[in-house]
């Protein structure tokens, strides 16, 4: 692997088969917004990319939680001309083109985690840092003006990047971004929830999530050994799921979350569910046979040795550089896991257990679970309230009452504190002002978001009378966390 510096910019090469392939990153993502610009970083990313004329090589970029990415394969004097436009075109944004991208963003509605791993990093983090993964924001036409350039002049320049090449940089390469220090990027917002429990949400299967250090490779050997369980078992032997995944999500410096999740057949959901809590907690507390290890061994051997990953190798050693982090070259991974033993899996797997949160499609309203020290598996909910507050309370119009009976038990409260709700089986959400991240203004009604991963709808579709609960809402919340519905989408 050789480095060296072009234009302020460090670069990482080898010498890999094929065409050059470039990989211009910088050190931002979704995890570096807040619920009222989310969505920015990859406007930005847009807006430069709109100013390129047809390229008749591969070429595409990426806004993922933590990196921002522009990549291209093709002939050297390609990727020469691909990096220069892109480094001005950071520069000199076409902001005038901002509406029409947003229009885009909407249009092709990508997320930056699947949709399981990205709700349960949304039940660990709130609504903030790697927590936002799951959510769409106020919408791509709400991003304010100052948002995109205070992005841009923070995070997109010379001191924030990293190119990683497979072959030597060819001759001519510039890299014209404008100079900075490298980005001091702020603490990782502590944890929400790190006690195991179980949660559901509208998501096509269940999933686990899993703290630990990601370059653990006795952590790592584990969910190789959790998924092949899992695919012996919930596919092979009882037909219940096709595919077993897993994602792995950089926290910070020897932080990471990891988390395994299953598709399932319709109708299955609890029973998969189940079966997934069962395979890691068997995991927890019995070793792994040492042929279970020596697969995974092998496998991991035949992946890291095959040449065809030597660009991957270039690109998460640039990726760690620009992060901090530890890197693990694959030698280095190789002969640690030799070294791993079975009680060694078990040990790291039981201590990542400790942190275990279990997701369900909503279609499973009940699970009767045990947590490793074998006292029950609690359900949680975005608000721990068991009951409202007191203040001004509100409740749906009469006509809603009259014709239907869960209508009657649903409140609103609006204080001088905050807001709650009571739906319709009785569970209360809300939080305090001081955890608004956004208000989204409808025509006589507002939807509060909070830090924990939860909602409170003050509309006049739900509840009447709301002209005293929105004067306060407006009174207590700053300007700046209130913006109009989105024109890009139907509802909030």
């Amino acid at each position: 692997m050789h480095h060296d510096v072009i234009d302020g910019v460090p670069v990482i090469w080898t010498e890999t088969p094929g065409p050059l392939e470039a990989t211009l990153m910088f050190g931002c993502g979704v995890q570096d917004e807040t619920f009222r610009t989310l969505g920015v970083t990859h406007l930005v990313e847009h807006l430069a990319m709109s100013t390129l004329p047809r390229l008749h090589f591969e070429h595409n970029a990426s806004v993922s939680l933590s990196i921002t990415d522009f990549t291209c394969t093709g002939r050297p004097e390609q990727v020469v001309d691909f990096l220069a436009r892109v480094c001005t075109a950071l520069t000199e944004l076409p902001l005038e083109r901002i509406e029409k991208e947003a229009g885009v963003l909407a249009a092709e509605g990508s997320g930056v985690a699947d949709p399981v791993t990205g709700e349960l990093l949304s039940i660990r983090y709130g609504t903030q840092g790697l927590g936002l993964a799951s959510f769409g924001g106020p919408g791509a036409d709400r991003i304010p003006l100052d948002a995109v350039r205070e992005t841009v002049a923070r995070h997109f320049h010379a001191g924030n990047a990293v190119l990683a090449l497979t072959g030597p940089p060819p001759q001519g390469l510039r890299l014209p971004l404008p100079p900075g220090a490298r980005t001091a990027r702020a603490p990782h917002p502590a944890p929400r929830r790190t006690d195991p429990s179980w949660h559901r949400a509208d998501v096509p299967g269940p999933g686990l999530l899993l703290s630990c250090d990601l370059n653990d490779q006795a952590m790592l050997l584990a969910t190789h050994v959790l998924s092949q369980r899992l695919t012996d078992t919930v596919r092979h032997e009882h037909g219940l799921s096709y595919d077993v995944g897993g994602t792995a999500v950089y926290v910070g410096p020897g932080r990471g979350e990891r988390s395994v999740q299953l598709d399932v057949r319709e109708g299955q959901e609890k029973r998969v569910a189940e079966l997934l809590w069962q395979e890691a907690l068997r995991l927890a507390e019995e070793e792994p046979t040492e042929a279970e290890l020596a697969e995974e061994r092998q496998a991991a051997r035949e992946f890291l040795t095959d040449p065809r990953t030597l660009d991957m190798e270039v690109a998460e050693r640039a990726a760690d550089l620009l992060l901090d982090e530890t890197h693990l070259d694959a030698a280095t991974k190789l002969a640690q896991q030799a070294e791993v033993t079975p009680a060694q899996v078990r040990e790291a797997f039981a201590a990542a257990m400790e942190t275990a949160l279990l997701l369900v499609p909503h279609q499973v309203e009940q699970l009767t679970l045990g947590r490793p020290d074998r006292s029950a598996l609690p359900a949680a909910d975005c608000s721990e309230r068991t009951a409202l507050p007191a203040g001004p309370q509100y409740r749906p119009p009469l006509l809603a009452r009259a014709r239907f009976g869960a209508a009657r038990k649903v409140r609103l409260v609006v204080n001088a504190d905050g807001a709650w709700w009571q739906d319709e089986e009785g569970q209360v959400h809300g939080f305090p002002y001081t955890e608004v991240v956004g208000v989204e203004v409808h025509d006589g009604g507002r939807i509060l978001h909070g830090l924990g991963n939860c909602f409170v709808p003050v509309t006049p579709e739900l509840f009447a009378g709301l002209g005293p609960a929105l004067a306060a809402i407006d009174t207590a919340v700053p300007e700046t966390l209130r913006y109009p519905l989105s024109t890009l989408r139907a509802t909030g």
